[in-house]
């Protein structure tokens, strides 16, 4: 019996040594885990202190994670971020001290998470949106994924001046430059907004058709007219185009930022050029006057501009007669200024109807010039 139980014993020791033996090999195991910077690990929340939480990662001891990497926004109680039991997934920001506990970060997770995506939508060209969070010297700061990026003044195309205005603002942006290693983004919503409006010309200048009625904002003036802003392509609205009375210069008539409703007149697709016009959207002075004028009749006009070789005159809103410098005075060699002034009114024979053709010729000859022309 002695011999039986002795063997049984030795038995029964050989296999708890077995099974101890197996135990100290996984620990082993699980202690010599190499933890690494910048590892991406997971965890269980087991006790939150005053300063940050420890959590069990696996690792000698609990590893411990800072109150100011819980998140990136300020924190008034860490249970509204954290509980006991909950499991995340944590960065390692220090690997094992003396104690052999690592140091954690929440909220780097995202943002090493945000850094990938960002790879690749710079990789893919793809247009991003982000809230404008701060603006700084030389541009603006958003925020996207956890991370901080910067926004050049050079790539910015917002209305507002004033951190008012801009903060808070959500944009579209182009990521122009992406450095992990130096927790450098750089973005542009100039490229974005470029993007945006090429898709929209081409569009614009697939459907829009002559004689279409369009409505958009002047944006930009010159010598020869004004560019309006269709919704992403610029129509030109010339300036012969702006009115059936003489404009002298399109800023005496329209200014930057004024909507204004005009026809189209021309589609170039190929040249990518929308030509407008807002006199075609007031009635045409030349239809009314047929049945008002003819040819001998004798009228009233105001001097609008003098040339070398004559005056325009206005004789009715709308219409300019020419007025020739042989027209003016039976005299040879005559000059226009010596006869008319600018803002003159005058009284002239009708002597070449042709509404139609938007041509009237005036005269003065066989008129008494010093009843008929006032100083």
């Amino acid at each position: 019996m002695r011999n039986v139980l002795e063997k049984e014993s030795t038995g029964a020791h050989i296999g708890v040594t077995e099974k101890l033996s197996e135990f100290e090999q996984l620990l082993s195991e699980t202690l010599n885990v190499k933890f690494e910077q910048g590892d991406i690990v997971s965890g269980i929340v087991v006790r939150i202190e005053r300063d940050g939480i420890l959590v069990d990662v696996g690792s000698k001891s609990e590893g411990f994670v800072p109150v100011k990497e819980l998140s990136n926004s300020p924190i008034d109680k860490v249970d509204d971020i954290v509980k006991v039991g909950e499991r995340f997934e944590f960065y390692i920001l220090r690997e094992e001290n003396e104690n052999g506990q690592l140091t954690l970060s929440l909220k780097r997770v995202a943002q090493a998470r945000g850094w990938v995506l960002l790879e690749n939508h710079k990789k893919n060209d793809e247009t991003i949106r982000a809230k404008i969070s701060a603006v700084v010297k030389g541009g603006v700061v958003v925020d996207i994924y956890g991370l901080r990026g910067f926004v050049p003044a050079s790539q910015l195309r917002v209305r507002g001046t004033t951190p008012e205005e801009l903060i808070g603002l959500e944009i579209p942006m182009k990521i122009l430059e992406t450095d992990l290693k130096r927790n450098k983004l750089i973005l542009s919503q100039r490229m974005a907004i470029q993007e945006e409006k090429a898709v929209q010309r081409e569009k614009i200048l697939n459907t829009m058709q002559s004689g279409q009625v369009v409505t958009g904002e002047i944006v930009r003036i010159a010598d020869f007219g004004a560019f309006v802003d269709l919704g992403g392509l610029d129509g030109l609205l010339p300036i012969s185009e702006i009115s059936w009375e003489r404009v002298s210069h399109p800023s005496d008539v329209l200014k930057v930022g004024d909507a204004v409703t005009t026809k189209v007149l021309k589609v170039d697709q190929e040249k990518g050029h929308i030509s407008l016009s807002l006199k075609q959207m007031q009635p045409d002075p030349w239809k009314e006057i047929e049945e008002k004028f003819h040819e001998g009749q004798v009228v009233n006009g105001t001097v609008r501009k003098i040339q070398t070789f004559g005056a325009f005159v206005q004789i009715y809103p709308g219409v300019d007669a020419l007025l020739p410098t042989v027209e003016m005075s039976d005299t040879p060699n005559i000059k226009p200024e010596e006869v008319v002034h600018v803002g003159q009114e005058v009284k002239a024979i009708i002597k070449k109807f042709s509404p139609r053709e938007h041509k009237i010729s005036l005269s003065l000859r066989g008129l008494d010039v010093v009843d008929l022309i006032g100083s």
